[in-house]
């Protein structure tokens, strides 16, 4: 009998509450709303296999930032004529919420408990004039969407940024600091005991998602059980990327890969593999990697 491959789960991986969400979210809209196509606004979940899946049910993606266009909703349809459009689980910022609103669309807002949590906060502190700090991606679309509700935030991704955000000569007194739910919880540690040097009211929301950082642990677990790890999920999706880099970080067999397909041949010299997925990973998209691997006979 030639050499089998035995495989190690982490006990969290795959799709987050929020992304799972979504993706009922648009299931329930191809089941409601008989015009197609219904539209995400904005790739629904950073994982190419499962995009397509949603494509071949009729689901089309919106780009609403064309690129080098003036009008930032030029690629938008002028109008839905009652069409769903899914927002995704990171969230859009209000003025975005209301061009869809006055262009026809059938709204459906799947952002994530979460980020609607931040939203709301963003949107308080502004009204009680409390300067607002959000640290995260400036790129990224939940940093984005929250900024939407509070005009004239600062924007921080990292300790660097801080550092030089408090050598500002005037500072506010009293100040909210909102993270990215996906930021490192140490960055966003680092990021708050910098800006307390300087800021004497400084609240530091509670933001982060504990899925994120029990995934990080969870696969701490797998490098010590394991020869090699296995990180499933889009090579676009930050998250993954993150998993990716902890996994080089423990073990220097660590391979990123999108589907069963994708499994380089240096997997199967190792006797135990950990897989691990991103929170953009479907589950039958996992099962089919354990599947192939499970199969393997040397």
């Amino acid at each position: 009998m030639g050499k089998k491959i035995s495989v190690v789960r982490a006990e969290v991986l795959g799709y987050c509450m929020g992304v799972n969400m979504a993706v009922e979210a648009v299931h329930k809209a191809l089941r409601d709303n008989p015009l197609r196509p219904v539209y995400t606004y904005g790739p629904l979940i950073h994982n190419p296999a499962a995009l397509e899946q949603l494509a071949a049910l009729g689901v089309e993606i919106l780009n609403p930032h064309a690129p080098g266009s003036a009008d930032r909703f030029s690629s938008l349809p002028d109008d839905f004529g009652g069409r769903a459009v899914v927002i995704r689980a990171h969230g859009i910022p209000p003025a975005e919420f209301a061009e869809l609103e006055k262009r026809g669309a059938s709204i459906v807002n799947a952002t994530c408990p979460r980020v609607l949590s931040s939203q709301k906060r963003a949107e308080k502190y502004v009204r009680e004039g409390i300067a607002l700090i959000l640290a995260g991606d400036k790129n990224h679309a939940e940093i984005a969407g929250i900024a939407g509700f509070a005009p004239g935030c600062t924007v921080l991704e990292n300790i660097a940024d801080a550092e030089n955000f408090i050598r500002q000569e005037t500072l506010p007194e009293r100040a909210a600091l909102i993270g990215q739910t996906t930021i490192k919880q140490t960055e966003y540690d680092g990021i708050a005991g910098v800006l307390s040097l300087r800021i004497p009211k400084l609240e530091v929301c509670p933001t982060i998602c504990p899925a994120a950082e029990e995934r990080q642990r969870a696969l701490e677990k797998l490098a010590s059980d394991t020869e090699g790890i296995i990180v499933i999920g889009g090579k676009n999706s930050a998250n993954t990327r993150r998993l990716l880099t902890t996994a080089l970080g423990l073990t220097d067999k660590a391979w990123l890969i999108e589907r069963a397909e994708d499994i380089p041949e240096d997997v199967y010299q190792c006797s135990r593999i950990g897989i691990t997925a991103g929170a953009s990973t479907p589950e039958e998209i996992i099962s089919s990697v354990e599947k192939v691997l499970l199969e393997f006979q040397g």
